[in-house]
């Protein structure tokens, strides 16, 4: 599996620096200065401003960047809303606990691991 190339694009890394909050039905972003605001319009934006910032230059595997920018955090939040319990975040996120504990061992989230 290729490691995608996020230390080469770290403005993208910078555009998904916020804070998440809201409901379970509409997941909502918030940054310091700005009012919260629907997590798809926030990636939109982050997106938006990302390829701003390559100013017309080349990137590449942005799927697997992105993918790997989300899903980490993502995965840490969960485990820290269920208290580090591996078979009820699976649940929350309607993963197979293997494939949680695969994707937590990937990004170095389990204990004496690193990715």
């Amino acid at each position: 599996m290729k490691e995608p190339a996020i230390s080469t694009n770290s403005a993208l890394s910078n555009t998904f620096s916020s804070t998440a909050s809201g409901t379970h039905d509409e997941a909502s972003v918030r940054t310091s200065d700005t009012p919260p605001q629907p997590l798809r319009e926030a990636v939109e934006a982050s997106m938006q401003r990302y390829f701003e910032h390559l100013d017309g230059g080349e990137t590449s595997d942005l799927y697997a960047m992105v993918m790997a920018e989300v899903e980490a955090p993502l995965l840490s939040s969960v485990l820290t809303y269920t208290d580090g319990n591996q078979t009820r975040a699976a649940a929350v996120l309607g993963l197979n606990r293997g494939t949680l504990r695969k994707k937590l061992k990937h990004y170095g989230l389990l204990e004496g691991d690193a990715p």
